[in-house]
């Protein structure tokens, strides 16, 4: 709840300036992530593990057909439009490339309209700034009915495994979506085909593609007499011929000439001269009036962050803020985005130039705080304005104010925990985290820091969870708040007990996804040493707390985590007793790669009646036991090892310290007749060894594969195929399940590894 002291004047229907905001972040609500059930409150959320009866059965829609708002129709695209068409009948992904301003928003918010849909449907995303699991979650709501759902990675591709949707997805200028996260977002949606425009082409050979370039001087006279709304003079048409030829077509450059000749206050239409279209942004800024002017400053403080019009109303004081941004677009100083507008790219260093005074963090913290509190406000609307959040709470901390970030970041988690965008949730609640730290708030630092650990739990980061879970309890004791130890032990019981924390001396289980764990304490002595510190981080009572550990956050760790984008399709982690009846209820837990056991496990959760009306039993490979270990411990393995150089190792021989590709780092020890050893561990806790034979580099073994909905029962093995590269250094792994045809093992796939010692 917030408490307001002054009026509301930069709250739509306010209309005042003054103000203070003190948010209590008292927002509750419920959602189920994976097999999760998680009730959010301020004082530390809980989550509790839901039997396999209780979990959601989401529902599949009809035909799919989530569009983007209609934008005038590019000009000079036909041969463009014909030649993607025929990619697409071509190939399951599409790659839409070119330079910035050259028009492939325009291009692709076209084809979703009046290209041939899949069988099942249509669906526009706009990625800029979003993470391949936030926008997965988006395609799964877009195909299912699941209100408050989440599926786990390996869930999610069971569930849109046959659904023949096309998915148009703008990655805009700024090169968010890597290739990896490409990947991971159409592993998504195994049977959809993807049309990414990007910047420069990312995925050469794996996919279609089609190079955007410029318009001809045809199509440029064209666009530009469209936006005069009349012919051009003939006078003009050599001009025009110039700067299309100068621009290289770019519509971007067009838009903006065609502004400056609307804006000319002779009564005729004079096109900018040719020597001027490299000035032709700080000729149109100038001609602006002082709401346009004051919207660009709004929009370059935000850089790149999409806005809806009402928020440029309340921050500005403008008023028909839409009808300014519509009219800015058209200028080409803003794009529309799907829920708003955005600054284009190239105008940010000229209104920085000519404003240099920075936005009032303060008055930006504070609309935003007091925005995501209003009944009226979803939990959507605040992901969908993620980035202007993260903005807003950086701007802040530079400015000197950390109180501010800390209080922007308590406001809006509870609803980014509730959008189910949990790479956005993770940004901010890094941010408060942070911003806590720094301003000495400890009520804040226990509140990030539980959250945090909820989160982590979410996507299957176990390691990383039991320690800030530790430190939560800690914090809250400190404060002598009793409802967020409560909910933070509660919250350990679904985290690796401490006889599951990994043996210096021996591989125990694998948490996928994650980066090292900080060195673990004795479990005799409840004491340890972290190398490199001075004195231990404060204890929690050994009594009601299973184990402590330094911030994870500033904890040195060999094991770098996931690649970009990979922790939002982790699975949520298994619990801490198997024979008791919220463990019983657990299942699958692991990454959510194609690897399959190689990259940590994977899931194949079966939600309720959808997997049983298919007739399939869903099933999970056993996760690799990985020996997650601090700086010092790998520092030792790899001193006691034949050098630190991988190729050294390129005897043929598997024995040492690996990285698979969701990087975890695990160890493969030998087990004489040239056989090799290592541990498996599934959800429930069921382990066993896998041995590996084989030899010239080249090597088997045969993995279990265990029921996700009932813990104990092993279903049947996967064939594992490790094929070692000549210098050693690596090593191709391919996991093939060996079924009759009642299950299916949906983690089983190909992983690459990488020897670390």
């Amino acid at each position: 709840m917030a408490e307001t002291d002054g009026d509301d004047g930069d709250v739509p229907g306010g209309g005042g300036s003054d103000h203070r905001v003190h948010v209590g972040g008292d927002a509750t609500g419920t959602f189920i992530a994976g097999n999760h059930n998680v009730v959010i409150d301020a004082h530390g959320s809980t989550v509790n593990v839901l039997p396999p009866q209780r979990r959601p059965a989401p529902v599949r829609r009809g035909r799919v057909a989530l569009l983007p708002r209609r934008q005038p129709e590019p000009v000079g695209r036909e041969a463009d439009m014909a030649r993607l068409r025929h990619a697409l009948l071509a190939h399951g992904l599409v790659q839409v490339w070119g330079p910035p301003g050259v028009g492939k928003s325009t291009l692709l918010r076209h084809a979703a309209h009046h290209l041939e849909p899949g069988p099942d449907g249509v669906l526009f995303l706009d990625a800029a700034h979003r993470e391949p699991g936030d926008l997965a979650q988006e395609v799964f709501e877009a195909c299912y009915d699941a209100p408050g759902y989440a599926p786990t990675g390996p869930e999610l591709r069971r569930l849109m495994a046959g659904i023949r949707v096309t998915v148009y997805v703008d990655g805009g200028d700024d090169g968010d979506l890597t290739p990896e996260g490409l990947r991971l977002l159409a592993d998504a949606a195994p049977d959809a085909t993807f049309v990414f425009a990007c910047r420069e082409r990312s995925l050469p050979g794996e996919s279609g593609h089609l190079e955007l370039r410029g318009l001809d001087p045809a199509s440029g006279l064209r666009l530009l007499e469209r936006e005069l709304e009349q012919p051009l003079p003939e006078g003009e048409r050599a001009a025009a011929d110039e700067l299309c030829a100068l621009s290289l077509g770019r519509p971007l450059f067009l838009l903006r000439a065609a502004g400056l000749a609307a804006l000319d206050t002779s009564g005729g239409i004079t096109l900018p001269r040719p020597a001027a279209v490299t000035g032709l942004l700080p000729l149109l800024l100038d001609r602006l009036d002082a709401a346009s002017v004051r919207t660009l400053r709004l929009f370059a403080t935000l850089n790149g962050a999409e806005l809806d019009p009402v928020h440029v109303g309340a921050l500005c004081g403008v008023p028909g803020a839409a009808s300014v941004c519509a009219r800015l677009a058209r200028l080409g100083l803003l794009a529309a985005a799907e829920r708003g507008y955005r600054s284009a790219a190239d105008i940010v260093p000229e209104i920085l130039r000519r404003s240099p005074e920075t936005y009032p963090a303060d008055r930006l913290c504070d609309h935003f705080a007091r925005w995501a509190e209003l009944p009226t406000t979803t939990p959507a609307q605040v992901a969908d304005h993620g980035r202007a959040l993260e903005l807003a709470a950086a701007l802040a901390e530079r400015q000197g104010r950390p109180d501010l970030a800390v209080r922007l970041a308590r406001a809006v988690s509870p609803y980014l925990a509730q959008s189910l965008r949990f790479g956005v949730w993770g940004r901010l609640l890094d941010q408060g985290h942070d911003a806590a730290r720094r301003a000495g708030d400890t009520a804040a630092t226990a509140y990030f820091t539980h959250e945090k650990a909820i989160r982590c739990l979410l996507i299957g980061r176990r390691v990383v969870a039991a320690a800030l879970l530790a430190e939560a309890v800690v914090l809250w004791r400190q404060l002598g708040d009793d409802a967020g130890v409560q909910a933070a032990l509660d919250a350990q019981q679904y985290t690796p007990p401490p006889s599951a924390q990994p043996d210096p001396d021996a591989a125990t289980w694998a948490d996928p996804g994650t980066t090292a764990p900080p060195p673990q304490p004795d479990p005799s002595t409840a004491t340890w040493t972290d190398p490199g510190t001075t004195a231990p981080p404060p204890q929690p009572d050994p009594t009601t707390a299973t184990w402590s550990a330094p911030d994870p956050s500033t904890a040195s760790a060999v094991n770098p985590g996931p690649p970009p984008g990979a922790d939002a399709w982790a699975a949520p982690p298994f619990p801490a007793d198997p024979a008791t009846p919220a463990a019983a209820a657990a299942h699958s837990s692991a990454a959510a790669s194609a690897g399959g056991a190689a990259a940590g496990g994977g899931t194949a959760a079966a939600a309720g009646a959808g997997a049983a009306g298919a007739g399939l039993v869903a099933t999970v490979i056993g996760a690799i036991a990985a020996i997650v270990i601090g700086v010092g411990l790998y520092q030792q393995a790899s001193d006691d090892g034949p050098s630190g150089d991988p190729a050294s190792s390129a005897s043929g021989e598997l024995a040492g310290v690996w990285q698979d590709g969701m990087g975890n780092v695990f160890q493969i020890a030998e087990a004489g007749d040239g056989a090799y050893r290592f541990n498996v561990q599934g959800t429930c806790g069921d382990s066993s060894v896998v041995e590996i034979t084989g030899g010239s580099g080249s090597y088997r073994g045969t993995m279990p594969v265990w029921d996700d909905t009932t813990c104990g029962t092993t279903l049947g093995e996967a064939d594992m195929t490790i094929s070692l590269a000549a210098d050693g250094a690596s090593a191709d792994v391919l996991t093939t399940e060996r079924s009759d045809g009642s299950w299916e093992c949906f983690s089983c796939g190909s992983d690459t590894w990488t020897r670390l010692s």
